[in-house]
């Protein structure tokens, strides 16, 4: 099968396709053939070796997939062939073929196409996990979305509304706040101005944020805090800009306000009953139709170089997603 294969550390231009050798099943599994994987920034990271945890080498990228069920191994029941199905796994999603532990898959909905359902889980997960088991998002709460058109934002502003906040996404472009007010955000501000923190703090009538969502690192994370309401709650979910901000402690003395972190690879392992309530509930609002996952811009196998450049470059709107099969 073709696979996009990491066999050292480097750049996204070195990154190459290869054959290898097909997945075999083992006790417990399914083979999927992949229809759509979604890219995300942590994959970025991972392929130049620049993520907090590495892979061993050499492997293949891709956390996030969508496809149909190829094959099962004996004693499993609850997939067959020809099951569409979505996913998620550590790696080796960038492929045509990946086999997984048949708990780590799902039934894709109908009417949800392999490229809506490979952009689902890790966001809608990290964001609805943030918002109500870490931040205990009330109705009626300001909520601030930094990095709001990336992939954890997009869910961020959807999940915000569906659980009654007023939704303010920062985006640095015309472009991207359209974007961000499109998917529901009811104010959205350009952070890149210099008096951007007052045009805040006119739309939350002198409170602030009660809630700021932040998958965006680097110096704006500092401005916002700075803006946070009383009691507010400051949620670290990643560092999009490059580089990890410190926060002077008496920022929260003064404010009021928490620092917490978001780490959604620990919590199947740390909270294995609440992500599985939150996945159910997630699965519910994406078969109602409550729930639209934002598809960014999509890319063939062949040039799957382009998905990550796009998200290197944070210039992509939604989630980006490599077609590996049509």
């Amino acid at each position: 099968m073709k696979a996009v294969v990491i066999q050292n550390y480097a750049s996204i231009d070195d990154m190459e396709l290869a054959h290898v050798d097909m997945p075999a099943l083992t006790p417990g599994s399914v083979r999927v053939r992949v229809r759509a994987v979604g890219i995300g920034f942590v994959d970025g990271l991972k392929v130049q070796g620049l993520y907090q945890t590495k892979d061993p080498l050499p492997f293949i990228p891709g956390t996030e997939f969508a496809g149909e069920v190829d094959d099962v191994a004996d004693g499993v029941t609850e997939y067959s062939a020809g099951m569409q199905v979505m996913g998620m796994v550590r790696s080796g999603a960038l492929a045509e073929y990946v086999v997984v532990p048949a708990e780590a898959l799902r039934i894709l909905p109908d009417g949800i196409s392999p490229e809506a359902g490979a952009s689902f889980r890790a966001n809608y997960l990290t964001a609805h996990y943030a918002l109500t088991q870490r931040a205990r998002l009330q109705s009626g709460e300001q909520l601030l979305v930094l990095g709001a058109v990336g992939g954890v934002g997009t869910a961020a502003i959807q999940l915000g509304k569906i659980f009654g906040a007023r939704v303010i996404a920062a985006a640095s472009t015309e472009e991207k706040r359209e974007f961000a007010l499109k998917l529901g955000a009811d104010a959205a501000i350009d952070y890149t101005r210099p008096n951007w923190r007052e045009e805040l703090k006119e739309l939350t009538e002198n409170r602030g944020c009660d809630v700021i969502v932040d998958p965006v690192g680097g110096a704006i994370s500092l401005e916002a805090f700075r803006s946070i309401a009383w009691n507010g709650r400051h949620l670290v979910i990643g560092f999009a800009a490059g580089s990890i901000p410190a926060l002077p402690f008496n920022l929260p003395l003064l404010k009021g306000g928490t620092l917490l972190g978001v780490d959604l690879a620990q919590v199947p392992r740390r909270e294995p009953d609440v992500y599985r309530r939150i996945l159910r509930d997630l699965l519910r609002l994406l078969s109602d139709g409550r729930l639209k996952p934002a598809i960014g811009k999509v890319f063939e196998m062949s040039d799957f170089r382009g998905a990550f450049k796009a998200l290197a470059g944070r210039q992509a709107l939604g989630k980006v997603v490599v077609r590996v099969a049509p």
